[in-house]
C-alpha cells in the first residue's frame, strides 16, 4: 500500500483497509520509540502551529526526533510572518524550502487541504476550526484495538461537545468504517454537526441521548470531551451548557467490567481525578499510543516504513 508523499488532511480521505493498515503499522514502531532509530536522519519536519496545543505538537515533533529526524517551526501566530499579514498559501510555500513534511494546526476550518493544495510535500493535519482531527482519530482507533482487541462489534459513546470538537468529527467518520454502534451524549446546543450526522448514521447504527447514565451500561467505550469554551460565540451560550457532564468513579458502577474511558485531553472537569486510579481510564495511554501512531504516519509519509 503506497504512502509515501500522501497527504493526511481528512479522516474521510482514507478507506477502512488504509486505516487498518496505518494501526498495524503503528505495532511495528514501538521498538523504535522506545531505542529510537536513524531511519529518518537528515530529514526535517516543520510544525505550523496558529493555534495552541501541547500534546499534539510535542507529539509529532518526539515522534520525528525517535526517527533521528530533526524539527523546527512555531507554536503562534505572533511567532510567524503571518502576523505581519502574509497568508497562509505563501507561508507553505515558503516554509516547505526547510522541510520534508509540514503538519499543519489552524483555527479555520479548510486550512490544511488548503496548505495540501500549495504544498509540494506532505501535508498532515494536526486539528483545523472545528471541523477535523485525522491523527487523533488513528490514535483514538488504536487504543480501542489496543485495549479491547477490535473495534468491530462494540458500542462506542461519544460525550460532551459534538458540536465543535473535531476530535469526534473525525472519529465518528473514522467508525463509520467498522461494524459497531454509536452513541452521541450531549445537550441540545452542542449535538453533532448534521453532515457528520447523516454520513455517519447511513453507515452504522446511530442514537442519541441528553443522560450520560443512560449509556453508562452499554458501553464498551466512552470517549469523554471537554466544552469548548473558545469555540462559542458568547460567553452566555457557554454557560449555557457548562458543566454539563461530569464522570466520577461511582458512575463507574453501573459499567461493563471491560469498558474504558478515553479522552483526547486536556480535560477541565468532566472527568474527576478519581476516574483516574480505575481500572477503567485509557486517556493517559492515548498520549503514548499518538506518539505511535503519529511515527507511523510520519514513517509512511516519507518513506522510512512501507
Amino acid at each position: 500500500m503506497e504512502f509515501a508523499g500522501r497527504d493526511v488532511v481528512s479522516i474521510k480521505d482514507f478507506s477502512r483497509e488504509e486505516i487498518d493498515y496505518v494501526l498495524e503499522k503503528t505495532d511495528s514502531v514501538e521498538p523504535l520509540a522506545k531505542k529510537s532509530s536513524h531511519a529518518l536522519d537528515g530529514k526535517i519536519m516543520a510544525t505550523l502551529f496558529f493555534e495552541p496545543s501541547t500534546r499534539t505538537k510535542l507529539s509529532f515533533e518526539s515522534a520525528m526526533y525517535r526517527y533521528g529526524g530533526d524539527c523546527l517551526g512555531f507554536a503562534e501566530p505572533k511567532a510567524a510572518s503571518v502576523q505581519k499579514g502574509e497568508n497562509l498559501a505563501d507561508t507553505v510555500r515558503v516554509v516547505e524550502s526547510y522541510a520534508d513534511v509540514l503538519v499543519i494546526r489552524h483555527p479555520l476550518e479548510g486550512a490544511a487541504r488548503l496548505a495540501a493544495e500549495f504544498a509540494s510535500v506532505p501535508v498532515i493535519n494536526a486539528g483545523t476550526g472545528a471541523e477535523e482531527h485525522p491523527t487523533q482519530a488513528m490514535l483514538d482507533l488504536y487504543t480501542i484495538r489496543r485495549e479491547l482487541g477490535k473495534i468491530d462489534g462494540l458500542n462506542v459513546a461519544l460525550a460532551g461537545d459534538l458540536r465543535y470538537g473535531r476530535t469526534v468529527h473525525s472519529l465518528a467518520y473514522a467508525l463509520s468504517l467498522y461494524d459497531i454502534n454509536l452513541y452521541l451524549v450531549s445537550p441540545t446546543l452542542l449535538r453533532m454537526r448534521k453532515e457528520v450526522l447523516e454520513e455517519v448514521s447511513g453507515r452504522i447504527k446511530v442514537q442519541e441521548f441528553e443522560e450520560l447514565s443512560k449509556v453508562l451500561s452499554k458501553v464498551d467505550v466512552l470517549y469523554m470531551t471537554r466544552i469548548q469554551k473558545e469555540r462559542f460565540g458568547s460567553l452566555e451560550d457557554y454557560e449555557k451548557v457548562r458543566g454539563s457532564y461530569r464522570l466520577i468513579a461511582s458512575d463507574l458502577s453501573q459499567a461493563k467490567p471491560e469498558m474504558i474511558v478515553m479522552h483526547p485531553l486536556p480535560r477541565v472537569d468532566e472527568i474527576e481525578y478519581t476516574v483516574d486510579n480505575t481500572r477503567h481510564s485509557k486517556y493517559f495511554k492515548q498520549v503514548w499510543y499518538g506518539l505511535l501512531v503519529r511515527m507511523s504516519l510520519i514513517g509512511l509519509v516519507l518513506g522510512a516504513l512501507s
